[in-house]
């Protein structure tokens, strides 16, 4: 067996905004696995780092697919688990070889065109004017579901741009999650979730920074609102150090980012403790291109589902592949006939 890796650089159609700042391009790494016997067949993955987020987004980032590289060639074993992304990308790169390069990932009903998964609407952050538009492009897209990410601009202005969708839909004709990617304080934490429990929004990711597990527990506790952890998840590794993670804050939902938490193996181990202990989950992308998020998606179909999902749509880069994903409303299908094209993979500089 061998494999190639080769860096992309996605580009954003416009800047995106987040509380860590502003967006206007991303890093990821695809992978390609291949029989030497017949390298035209190979298996196609995405190792999509997340500077930022991502543990293991260093200068050593490289040097680890390096040693991927290197141990595919030899038979040897490589050691990711503390490496999620390329832990996410290396297992796709694998189920697609396995499949025979056809990019069917998790076939299920989902890959046979015979159902759909239900995502919300992500609002990105930017000033009042720009959100509102943007959440009126969606519902007007048929989203019965939305996402507003907050703690970039004003409190009151986000606060406002809340309260002006609940003077036009109630809670059961407009379900609202909000994600402040930890940018409240523990002094302002309790106050806002307050007020958007108010306004009858359903959730709120990780309204604090990671690392603070005390806080986040008392947060869960006495919260009105109920409180998804995110980032919160990253970095940590082990079935046992998950167990008390979630034993100790049990928060109501946790974000699944396999990108972020462990590949799709490590979603999975998330998923069942979760489910153990009462917990909901939904998956989310993170920036992927199309090659990930298709694989997020299949993986997701393949999963009994009961909340709206966070998946993305691919539509966010100019650079990106073409995708089997299509996008009708809130209701994301995959195409069973899309062609694959391969010649925009084969075109790239890959490093053997």
């Amino acid at each position: 067996m061998r494999l190639a890796i080769c860096p992309y650089m996605l580009k954003f159609r416009q800047p995106a905004g987040t509380s860590r700042g502003v967006m206007t391009e991303k890093p990821t790494y695809l992978l390609k696995l291949w029989d030497e016997r017949n390298p035209e067949v190979y298996g196609l993955g995405e190792a999509a780092v997340f500077p930022g987020l991502s543990p293991e987004a260093d200068h050593r980032y490289e040097y680890k697919l390096i040693e991927l590289l290197a141990n595919v060639a030899i038979g040897r074993p490589t050691d990711l688990s503390r490496h999620s992304s390329i832990q996410f990308g290396f297992e796709q790169a694998l189920r697609d070889f396995a499949s025979g390069g056809r990019r069917i990932y998790y076939p299920s009903e989902f890959t046979a065109g015979e159902s759909e998964i239900i995502i919300n609407g992500l609002i990105w952050m930017g000033n009042r004017e720009e959100m509102q538009q943007r959440l009126e492009e969606k519902i007007k897209a048929g989203f019965k579901c939305i996402k507003i990410k907050v703690g970039a601009i004003d409190w009151n202005a986000e606060l406002s741009l809340v309260k002006y969708i609940r003077e036009l839909y109630s809670p059961e004709q407009l379900t609202i999650r909000v994600d402040a990617n930890g940018g409240f304080s523990m002094e302002n934490a309790l106050p806002r979730m307050k007020q958007l429990a108010d306004l009858g929004v359903h959730s709120i990711e990780q309204p604090i920074p990671s690392g603070n597990a005390d806080l986040m527990r008392f947060l869960c506790q006495v919260s009105p609102l109920p409180i998804a952890l995110d980032e919160g998840l990253i970095g940590v590794y082990g079935e046992e150090n998950k167990k008390r993670l979630l034993d100790y804050i049990h928060p109501a939902y946790i974000i699944l980012k396999p990108a972020l938490c462990g590949g799709f193996s490590g979603a999975e181990e998330w998923i069942r403790l979760a489910n153990e202990r009462g917990i909901g989950w939904w998956i989310t992308s993170a920036l992927e291109s199309n090659v990930g998020l298709n694989a997020i998606a299949q993986f997701t179909g393949s999963l009994h589902l009961s909340l709206p999902q966070g998946l993305g749509t691919g539509g966010l880069f100019t650079n990106n592949f073409s995708s089997p994903l299509r996008l009708n409303g809130e209701s994301l299908t995959f195409n069973p006939h899309a062609i694959i094209d391969n010649t925009q993979f084969d075109s790239l500089d890959w490093k053997v």
